[in-house]
């Protein structure tokens, strides 16, 4: 089993990247968290999880251990393969994907594209036990849900702010007001950042 791969990154694209290692560039699909944490890095070290089926040898990339376990977990699941986990992944960060799960919120993991309630419940059912939250300070705060807050924190990530960073600022501005449209919740999040 291969534990990670560092070298130089040859190549990046939000669904792969390739590290140099040994003047061999080996190819390891990834989730836009891991591309985002990678852009602009000419070297680095990626967490792999070998997949090896008879058709193919894939290698899957993670920035952490917390990442790299959620997906095993996923894929765990029945009706969960690794490009489902993968989106989920990308689409709800580590730590909101952990509290999603011990808190039974079906509603935020039918949010992922490509989920619908039976697998959202299914993963519930199946991870609920099996996850523990990690210290991060996300999972100890319940954080706000919707079509209004998922747009401002998707417009403040494109500008290039961190997502636990942003979802902090959109949390204390839909604490005050929950009915905040959208540009009003963008501006009051960039004078707070």
């Amino acid at each position: 089993m291969i534990e990670y791969i560092r070298g130089p990154l040859a190549e990046l694209t939000p669904t792969y990247a390739v590290i140099d290692c040994g003047g061999v560039g080996y190819r390891l699909e990834i989730s836009l968290v891991a591309y985002a944490a990678l852009e602009g890095k000419k070297e680095t070290r990626l967490l792999v999880h070998e997949a090896i089926r008879e058709d193919a040898h894939q290698l899957y990339g993670f920035v952490d251990e917390q990442e790299r376990q959620l997906f095993r977990s996923l894929i765990g699941v029945s009706g969960v393969g690794a490009n489902t986990a993968r989106m989920i992944l990308s689409s709800v960060p580590a730590p909101e994907l952990e509290m999603a799960i011990v808190g039974g919120d079906h509603q935020r993991l039918k949010s992922v594209k490509g989920i619908g309630t039976k697998t959202a419940q299914r993963i519930i059912v199946d991870l609920r036990d099996k996850i523990k939250p990690s210290g991060d300070t996300l999972i100890n705060q319940p954080v706000a849900t919707g079509d209004v807050f998922d747009e401002a924190l998707l417009a403040l990530v494109m500008l290039g702010f961190t997502r636990p960073q942003s979802q902090k600022a959109l949390k204390k501005i839909f604490e005050n007001d929950p009915t905040v449209k959208v540009e009003v919740a963008i501006k009051k999040a960039l004078a707070m950042m």
